[in-house]
């Protein structure tokens, strides 16, 4: 099968794109990321001379360079492009909604007039909004209600893909996760921030009280899901992704200053951002009995495996936290 990933240059995106080389050798893979602060190629290092493999530069709302794809012939479309942190979008809202919304749309066309048989939604638990500590996980029944600029937009592009499944019987399907944690995730996040400002001495900033609260998952354990929903999944539904590891900002912030020796010294508790969702959690159990997914990878030992991946990486996240892979990006694709 011909699969085009889109925002596969990103932390999740280039996760998928290894796992579908690694466990589907068969299949062939077409990257289409416009490159933007968070996409970096450095992520798919190795890939280059892969013969099933082909990076794109480009926009997901250019209907042109979507023509042009889908003209050659593609199977299934699995979209990771987005804008998706939280506090951009508080300061931005509108470059959100342009990519999230509009760029979502721009592909479900394009899927719809070349008829692929099917087309994956990746979304967000923050759809839902916040839960109390009472509360259980959410459900694919749980009603949408968005807290900031970034979930409303992702909320609204799962919508627009319930329509076209409606109204254009467009196989769609849509996944919504809990935090991911894993190598290459860009560094303003809160996992990957942490670990590199405590191997440097750095102040590692905590929102509030550091006591809100999300489940927690490896990238490996999404990526296997998503691959059984996009091969398996039923139409039109919504499957719930998540590893059952709740843990508040401040365990998390433990875990990683006993792991490298540091201080607690080092948390600096700063002024909380405008709606903070107190707590997320999913209820799982969903693509549980129907495709017989279950996380592999328990937080701890995921935990340490990623921080010895940034201890081992620092070249890696050095360049980006040092604006040095600006430079090499357009060296190497600015006039393509």
């Amino acid at each position: 099968m011909k699969i085009l990933v889109t925002g596969g240059a990103g932390f999740i995106g280039s996760n998928f794109v290894r796992y579908l080389l690694e466990v589907h050798p068969d299949d062939e893979v077409v990257n289409l990321d416009l490159l933007t602060y968070a996409g970096n190629l450095e992520n798919l290092a190795g890939l280059e001379d892969a013969g099933n493999y082909r990076f794109v530069r480009g926009d997901i709302a250019d209907a042109g360079l979507l023509d042009r794809l889908f003209g050659q012939g593609l199977d299934l479309v699995v979209n990771f492009a987005a804008e998706s942190h939280v506090d951009r979008s508080i300061e931005d809202p509108g470059h959100f909604l342009n990519t999230n919304i509009l760029g979502t749309q721009a592909l479900l066309e394009t899927a719809r007039r070349y008829g692929v048989t099917r087309f994956l939604q990746i979304s967000t638990d923050e759809v839902y909004g916040s839960l109390s500590e009472e509360e259980g996980g959410f459900t694919e029944e749980s009603p949408a209600a968005p807290n900031s600029p970034y979930s409303a937009s992702k909320a609204a592009a799962d919508l627009l893909c319930r329509a076209y499944f409606k109204t254009y019987d467009l196989p769609v399907v849509v996944t919504r996760c809990s935090n991911n944690y894993g190598p290459y995730q860009f560094p303003e996040k809160l996992i990957p921030l942490f670990i590199t400002n405590a191997l440097a001495d750095e102040p590692l900033p905590v929102y509030g009280d550091g006591l809100y609260v999300r489940d927690w998952i490896h990238v490996r354990d999404h990526c296997i899901a998503l691959d059984q929903v996009l091969r398996n999944g039923k139409d039109g539904e919504i499957y719930n992704i998540g590893a059952d590891e709740e843990r508040t900002n401040l365990e998390i912030t433990q875990v990683i200053l006993d792991k490298l020796g540091k201080d607690k010294g080092l948390i600096r508790h700063v002024k909380d951002r405008p709606g903070h969702d107190r707590r997320y959690a999913i209820d799982s159990s969903k693509i549980q009995g129907e495709l017989g997914w279950r996380p592999a990878t328990g937080f701890r030992q995921g935990m340490m495996d990623t921080i010895d991946w940034y201890i081992r990486n620092e070249a890696w996240w050095n360049k980006i936290k040092s604006g040095e892979y600006r430079q090499y990006y357009e060296r190497m694709y600015g006039n393509r």
